[in-house]
């Protein structure tokens, strides 16, 4: 009588166990770690790092941002990521979409930026608990390929300014647009010079890494190819480190030809909760409830749109290196990110594609490479931001101009316009609409994808062929919108022609229809009936489905007998 006891005691444990593996994936991997792993996670994180922190700097621009807010923004997701996440190469961070739409809402204020995070964490970590990831599925590709080219066309036209050295452009994409052009005559020199060199050297490094063969395997072409491959990874680093150099020597001698970032706020980030109320410079006190309706609808699209970008990122690095991740645990691993990195000042993050990209390439073996990567973030806010007082605004607007270069994918256009023509209208909609604010954007373009969908179910496809009577062929499944069409196409061919003709219904590719649907073709039965001819239907899978279901139930019980 024990026995059994015993095998229950033990198979709960291993359920407790699997459970808690599965909250904290760090469980799965860690107790196999392995020193060659050791190596190469940290010259994973170490090359990582050193791309992060100048893209960080770009970035706290993009959102308008004082530049140390990118670093603070950087270093919370590689610790929490190791512990929570499932795909071995993503990091997370800053990246251009999620600081454009911080820009968008909180318009450089650093208290809303954080109280943001909080809410968008807390937002994306219910929906992992809740399990309600599936709602990403209702964002249709061409409504992202549309809001990612027009978020690279905004973030890179917002960094001419930059690169012109101009000043008082006003934010909004039409103005920032005419004020641009009207204020060329005031570009200065040095800015124009030294933004177009850092461009023109990225331009090359990256073609450089991009065209990188492997027709000669002799030891010194090896290692020719490893040094250029190097050097075209860091190419930010070095560019903003170059940059700043010749900066700083200018500013030594008198000569203040660039535009500087200016003095930054040395020191790690104290470890605080977000203020949840804020006072405006007239000593005007604005309530919780206040900021929160401010943020509008960004409060619903920043956190689909970083779920979104990150998932997409760790399903095609999992893809490429053969592993599965869990898109639930992916949500909560950003949700908790989020809320922690609002402790430290963070806006929201999310999964990177070029650093994820760096990092997979580099060989990183576990999630463990993201904690290297954290603590240069954190040895830079601790002991490098006097220098980044150097660090000319022109480098950084080259390094996010070449960073969302590669979103402006024209190609799609012709592609949509070949496979499917309809799915253009979503993406103009978005494409358009985000010139006005990105996130009327992303809702339109959600709108107009969600009544393209509804009008393809309650209009499905039927194919009538007449074959001495009428077979009307169903393309997809029934429910209550297609009702009302149905019977229209069913009574126009049938039942008001004279004489009335009988029908046969092919539901083969029919899988469910719903309570409306059935009363419909029982009113149909029974006006057939009335005028005496006949309505039969094919192909019915209920039956099926039922005994499915009575198989799976059997199959159940056999393994209930098996473990007993």
């Amino acid at each position: 009588m024990e026995q059994p006891l015993l095998g229950g005691a033990s198979a709960r444990r291993c359920c407790s166990l699997s459970t808690l593996k599965a909250w904290l994936p760090v469980l799965s991997w860690l107790p196999r770690y392995r020193l060659k792993w050791l190596q190469m996670d940290l010259l994973a994180g170490l090359t990582v790092g050193l791309t992060t922190v100048p893209q960080a700097l770009a970035y706290a621009e993009v959102a308008e941002l004082p530049v140390q807010f990118g670093l603070y923004s950087s270093f919370m997701g590689g610790f929490i990521y190791t512990l929570l996440g499932t795909s071995k190469d993503v990091t997370l961070g800053p990246t251009a979409i999620m600081s454009l739409l911080c820009a968008s809402v909180v318009g450089g204020e650093p208290h809303r930026a954080a109280l943001l995070s909080l809410l968008c964490g807390l937002i994306q970590a219910g929906m992992a608990i809740l399990r309600l990831g599936f709602l990403l599925d209702f964002i249709s590709y061409p409504v992202i390929k549309g809001f990612t080219c027009a978020a690279a066309v905004t973030i890179g036209f917002s960094q001419v300014k930059n690169i012109l050295g101009i000043q008082g452009v006003p934010r909004e994409f039409v103005w920032e647009v005419y004020y641009t052009f009207y204020k060329i005559p005031e570009s200065r020199v040095g800015d124009v010079v030294l933004g177009l060199l850092c461009l023109l050297l990225l331009v090359m490094l990256t073609y450089m890494k991009s065209s990188l063969g492997s027709e000669d395997d002799s030891t010194s072409s090896r290692a020719a190819r490893k040094l250029v491959w190097t050097v075209a990874t860091m190419r930010n680093a070095l560019v903003v480190s170059a940059a700043s150099l010749v900066a700083f020597s200018w500013d030594a001698f008198g000569h203040h030809v660039f535009t500087l970032t200016g003095k930054t706020t040395q020191g790690l980030p104290p470890f605080q909760p977000p203020p949840t109320s804020d006072t405006t410079a007239n000593g005007t006190v604005v309530s919780f409830g206040e900021i929160v309706k401010g943020f509008g609808g960004g409060l619903a699209v920043i956190p689909f749109m970083g779920l979104l970008e990150s998932i997409a990122i760790a399903k095609a690095f999992a893809s490429q290196n053969d592993y599965r991740i869990n898109a639930n645990q992916e949500l909560l691993a950003i949700g908790v990110t989020n809320v922690m990195g609002s402790f430290v000042s963070a806006y929201p993050v999310t999964g990177s594609f070029g650093r994820t990209a760096v990092n997979s390439q580099t060989g990183v073996c576990t999630p463990a490479g993201g904690i290297v990567t954290s603590i240069i973030v954190l040895l830079s806010l601790a002991f490098l931001m006097p220098a980044f007082y150097y660090i000319p605004k022109a480098s950084l607007a080259a390094v996010i101009i070449c960073a969302v270069a590669p979103m402006v994918d024209y190609r799609v256009v012709a592609k949509m316009w070949r496979i499917h023509k309809l799915d253009l209208l979503p993406f103009c909609v978005t494409f358009l609409m985000s010139f006005w604010e990105v996130q009327y954007g992303i809702i339109g373009g959600v709108a107009v994808s969600g009544v393209l969908l509804l009008y393809s179910t309650a209009r499905p496809q039927i194919k009538v062929s007449d074959q001495g009577l009428l077979v009307m062929e169903l393309g997809s499944g029934l429910s209550f919108p297609a009702t009302e069409y149905l019977s229209h196409v069913i009574h126009t061919q049938a039942l008001q022609v004279s004489p009335p003709r009988s029908v046969v219904l092919d539901c083969h590719h029919v899988s469910v229809i719903d309570y409306t649907v059935v009363s419909e073709l029982r009113d149909l039965l029974r006006q057939f009936k009335l005028r005496e001819v006949q309505f039969i239907f094919s192909g019915v899978q209920m039956y099926t489905k039922q005994k499915h279901k009575r198989q799976q139930k059997k199959t159940q019980k056999s393994e209930k007998k098996i473990l007993m």
